[in-house]
């Protein structure tokens, strides 16, 4: 670690739980970042500020007036822009050492098998159901940790699935994709503009747990927030046996 990077990152390596070695692993870790909107914009900021070596950012989007609200990695002068280009330009105005991969597309499954076999954790913020469960199943295919938020009107939701652990459900345990879900978008039902703040930023804090070992992960456990009272409830989740994304994938791999 050079001079610059242990007085960039001291506040880290004065935490125990991190230290040298635990910002070394973020150092050399490489996050991929589904959605460079509300969720992504502060989950890509303090990924980047924190450390994470490698960056890939995947959206198709551009950056429209009415993001401006709450889509903290854009601003006015970049309207039009590709949101992964803008993001991309903030992230290396907070820390230049960061190696940002824009991914201008759509991510469909093909896309998405490449990229997550190259991640060491993704983190979905996307903003429609069909995007999550394609994440989801290139991360149980691939036995890369998924950390999961969603936010809509003043609620919110964060999950870690977890494929390495046997115990961990996936995505489409907790959210079968054959269910009949009513897709709810911003655009229809509006959105709290802190609220994709609070959300996103517990999503990178997770994210850094997994890549640095520190502290215990979320998985198992998903957390719903309800911001007009500012109240939290968690619930236990569990694998579910039948689920027809990652059932059977641990008969034959050990825990890790």
């Amino acid at each position: 670690m050079t001079d610059d990077q242990l007085l960039r990152y001291s506040r880290h390596i004065l935490l125990d739980e991190i230290g040298i070695e635990g910002q070394e692993r973020l150092l050399a870790a490489h996050a991929l970042v589904i959605g460079a909107g509300g969720l992504g914009s502060p989950v890509a900021l303090y990924l980047a500020s924190a450390g994470i070596g490698h960056i890939t950012l995947v959206d198709d989007d551009t950056v429209d007036l009415t993001n401006l609200q709450r889509q903290i990695a854009h601003t006015t002068t970049r309207i039009g822009m590709a949101k992964v280009d803008s993001a991309k330009q903030s992230i290396l105005a907070i820390n230049p050492a960061v190696v940002v991969t824009p991914v201008r597309a759509r991510a469909d499954t093909d896309l998405l098998s490449r990229l997550v076999a190259r991640a060491d954790v993704v983190l979905d913020c996307c903003d429609n159901f069909a995007t999550r469960h394609a994440v989801n199943a290139a991360c149980v295919k691939h036995r890369k940790p998924l950390v999961s938020g969603a936010a809509i009107r003043f609620d919110g939701q964060l999950a870690v699935y977890d494929p390495r652990d046997a115990q961990s459900p996936c995505y489409a345990c907790i959210f079968p994709p054959d269910d009949n879900f009513e897709e709810a978008r911003c655009a229809t039902m509006g959105v709290f503009a802190p609220l994709v703040g609070i959300i996103g930023t517990m999503q990178a804090a997770e994210a850094l747990k997994l890549l640095s070992q520190a502290g215990q992960p979320l998985t198992g456990r998903l957390l719903m927030l309800d911001a007009r009272s500012m109240e939290w409830s968690a619930m236990r989740v569990s694998r579910n046996a039948a689920c027809s994304v990652c059932s059977g994938t641990h008969s034959d791999q050990p825990n890790s």
